[in-house]
C-alpha cells in the first residue's frame, strides 16, 4: 500500500477526524498511487493516521477509515450496514409512509465520494470519487444481501460526477430498470433515475415539502425551479386553490405534468410553465400567497461565491416584491460554499431592499437521511428559510 507522509502541523485536521486531506498538506508520497487507490496516511513522526482513496486534485485523499485495518469485503459491508441501521433507527427506512430515502450520504456516513439513493426497491449509486466507483460491484453484492429479494435494480449513475479523465458509462448493475414509482407521505412521484437530474429526485427536500403543506390550504402557490413538481404535488394535496409550476427545462415540465396526472390533479387548479424563473416572476400578473424558491447551486466553488450571493439577492428581492401581504416564502440555497448565516443575511438584505416587513418562521436544513458529519461541517449544504412577508 502506498504511504503518504503529511507535513508537520498538517496532520491536525486528520487527528480531528476531518475526512479530507488537501494536496498542499502532503510532504512525501512513497510510491506512485493510481487514481482511486487506497493509501495509508502518516504524520511526520511516522505515526499512522488513516486510510483513504487517492485522487489527483485539490482534495488528494478522502479518508475511509481512521484505524489501520484491511479494507476487504467485510469492511465495506459493515459501512453500508451501519448506514442502513441508522436509517431504520431514525424511522425512514422500512417506513410505510415513505419509500424513498438516501441510504449513503458520503462523508455523513463515513463514505466520502459515495451517494446511494433508495427508490422503492430500486437503488441508484452515484460515485463522486474514482476510489468509490471501483467498488461498485462490491456495493451491489452487499446491497443484495441487505435488501434480499425486495431489491429490484441497482443502477450506476456516476458518469456525470466523476473526473473526465476517468471515462465511464451509466449502466445497470443488477436487476431490471423498470418504471419506478415512489411515495412521500401519500404524494406519488414517477422517478426517472436514468435520464433525470441528480439520481432522479431531490430527496433532500422531503421534510421541507411536508412542512409546506401547513401553509397551502386555499392559497395561490408558485413553485419555481420545480423539476418534477415535488412542492407542487404537496401543495395541491394540501388543498391549494391554484399552483403554478415553473422550470426552464421542458423535460422537467413534462415530468411535472406526469406527476400532476399521477396524483389525479388537472389543469383546473394547476398550470406549468417552461420559463426562466426571474422572467416569470417579473412578468406574471398573478399575485401569490406562497412562493417556493429552490434554485440549483449558484456557487459550486469559492471563486463564484460573490456572483452567487448577488443571484440569490435578486431572486429573493423579486419574489418578496411579488408576494401578497401575509404571504409565505420558502427560499433555499444548496450551494455548499454559501454558509447559512451568509444566506440568511442575503435574503434579509433582499427584504430590506423590497421594503417589506419580514418574520423568520423556520430555518431549514437537509433531512436526517442526509446526515452532517460532526467533524466535517462542509457537509451542511442545504439551507432554507420560511418567511412571513407583511
Amino acid at each position: 500500500m502506498v504511504k503518504i507522509i503529511l507535513s508537520s502541523g498538517k496532520d491536525e485536521a486528520v487527528k480531528r477526524f476531518h475526512p479530507w486531506v488537501f494536496s498542499g498538506a502532503i510532504k512525501k508520497i512513497m510510491g506512485t498511487p493510481a487514481e482511486g487507490e487506497i493509501v495509508s496516511l502518516y504524520n511526520n513522526k511516522d505515526e499512522f493516521l488513516a486510510l483513504g482513496h487517492y485522487q489527483n486534485g485539490s482534495i488528494a485523499v478522502r479518508v475511509i477509515s481512521f484505524s489501520d485495518q484491511v479494507p476487504d469485503y467485510n469492511f465495506w459491508k459493515n459501512k453500508l450496514l451501519a448506514a442502513f441501521i441508522y436509517r431504520k433507527r431514525i424511522g425512514i427506512a422500512e417506513n410505510d409512509l415513505v419509500n424513498v430515502y438516501r441510504l449513503v450520504h458520503a462523508e455523513g456516513d463515513g463514505l466520502p465520494g459515495l451517494i446511494i439513493d433508495y427508490y422503492d426497491s430500486h437503488i441508484v449509486i452515484q460515485a463522486h470519487s474514482i476510489g468509490m466507483h471501483k467498488q461498485t460491484a462490491v456495493f451491489t453484492q452487499i446491497l443484495q444481501e441487505i435488501y434480499g429479494s425486495k431489491l429490484k435494480a441497482v443502477y450506476d449513475k456516476s458518469n456525470e460526477t466523476l473526473p473526465k479523465s476517468y471515462p465511464t458509462e451509466n449502466r445497470l448493475l443488477f436487476g431490471k430498470a423498470d418504471e419506478c414509482l415512489v411515495s412521500e407521505y401519500g404524494n406519488k412521484f414517477l422517478i426517472d433515475y436514468i435520464e433525470g437530474q441528480k439520481t432522479g429526485f431531490f430527496i433532500d427536500q422531503r421534510e421541507n415539502r411536508k412542512l409546506l403543506q401547513n401553509y397551502c390550504h386555499q392559497k395561490k402557490v408558485l413553485n419555481t425551479f420545480c423539476y418534477s413538481g415535488g412542492f407542487s404535488i404537496f401543495a395541491l394535496n394540501a388543498g391549494a386553490s391554484l399552483v403554478h409550476s415553473v422550470d426552464s427545462s421542458k423535460k422537467a415540465i413534462e415530468l411535472t405534468e406526469k406527476n400532476i396526472a399521477l396524483n389525479n390533479f388537472s389543469d383546473t387548479n394547476h398550470q406549468s410553465y417552461a420559463s426562466d424563473t426571474l422572467d416569470f416572476i417579473r412578468d406574471s400578473e398573478e399575485k401569490y400567497d406562497v412562493i417556493i424558491l429552490d434554485p440549483p447551486a449558484y456557487a459550486k466553488h469559492k471563486d463564484v461565491k460573490h456572483n452567487a450571493i448577488q443571484g440569490y439577492k435578486r431572486l429573493n428581492y423579486e419574489a418578496i416584491k411579488k408576494i401578497n401581504s401575509g404571504g409565505i416564502l420558502f427560499t433555499f440555497s444548496c450551494s455548499q460554499v454559501v454558509e447559512p448565516q451568509l444566506f440568511k443575511s442575503t435574503v434579509i438584505s433582499a427584504a430590506i431592499n423590497a421594503g417589506r416587513n419580514t418574520r423568520i418562521l423556520h430555518q431549514l436544513s437537509q433531512p436526517p437521511d442526509h446526515p452532517i458529519n460532526a467533524f466535517h461541517p462542509e457537509g451542511e449544504y442545504l439551507k432554507g428559510l420560511v418567511l412571513y412577508i407583511e
